[in-house]
């Protein structure tokens, strides 16, 4: 296919052009990447408009998911030309296939924020999700993620790790979190390439359980900042503080409903 367009729009030039020329291919490139998609956006509608065929590609995954392309591929619709997906290797559905959760349902989520406090708010607002949970992360802050994920979903929750994903060094662990993450932090070599965490679906909540904390926290939530109410639900009738969280969430949403 990249054989028969006229122009090539790619994350990086220098990482295609080795597959190109090893493919035999001479066709045009242009880079197309987070920082430059808009102006690169309206360079390859305007190869469009005279009648060119043009093709994106991404270094490591797949355009427009945690990749650059999403702002091309709406561009592209909005200048009236038709955009045809060709599927092709996909970290995120790798991962799921050889992960084995047990929700048939799954959330992804991409990159987690970078900063840890954001981090671990994000991962609260996440853990009372009734399904698997999917994240891409980079090497240099992998260590650091998984930890911040056993503190805050916990570190019993089952998870599978899954690096460099249909390569020479492809690795699959599933494991409670707080295993995880210690091996990890031990392992240097786990610290590197393309990752994907899955985490398993919160445990249920047993409808009983489910009313006698709302009866606790429902009161709790309309009087005080969410986290202190939550966190008071949880010093006095006990259970999970992320599934609090997440049902204290709930409360509040019903009563700004009403």
């Amino acid at each position: 296919m990249l054989a028969a367009v006229d122009l090539v729009a790619a994350e990086d030039t220098r990482v295609t052009g080795q597959l190109l020329k090893l493919c035999g291919i001479d066709t045009r490139m242009i880079s197309l990447r987070e920082h430059n998609e808009r102006e690169a956006a309206e360079r390859v509608i305007e190869r469009l408009r005279a009648g060119e065929a043009v093709a994106q590609v991404s270094d490591a995954g797949t355009p427009a998911v945690s990749d650059p392309g999403a702002r091309l591929v709406a561009a592209v619709h909005a200048a009236g030309f038709p955009v045809v997906p060709i599927p092709g290797a996909s970290a995120l559905l790798a991962a799921l296939a050889g992960a084995g959760m047990r929700s048939p349902r799954f959330y992804f989520h991409g990159f987690p924020e970078s900063k840890p406090g954001a981090r671990r708010r994000e991962f609260e607002q996440l853990a009372g999700l009734p399904h698997t949970v999917a994240f891409f992360e980079a090497p240099h802050r992998i260590a650091d993620s998984v930890a911040d994920m056993a503190a805050v979903f916990g570190a019993e929750r089952e998870a599978v790790l899954c690096r460099e994903l249909t390569k020479t060094f492809e690795t699959i662990r599933r494991a409670p979190l707080g295993e995880l993450a210690a091996w990890v932090a031990s392992d240097a070599n786990q610290q590197r390439g393309e990752l994907v965490v899955l985490v398993e679906a919160a445990p249920e909540q047993a409808e009983d359980d489910a009313a006698a904390h709302d009866a606790l926290l429902a009161p709790l939530v309309r009087e005080l900042p969410l986290k202190q109410a939550v966190k008071l639900a949880a010093e006095i009738g006990g259970g999970n503080r992320n599934a609090l969280y997440q049902r204290a969430l709930q409360l509040k949403g019903e009563a700004a409903d009403e």
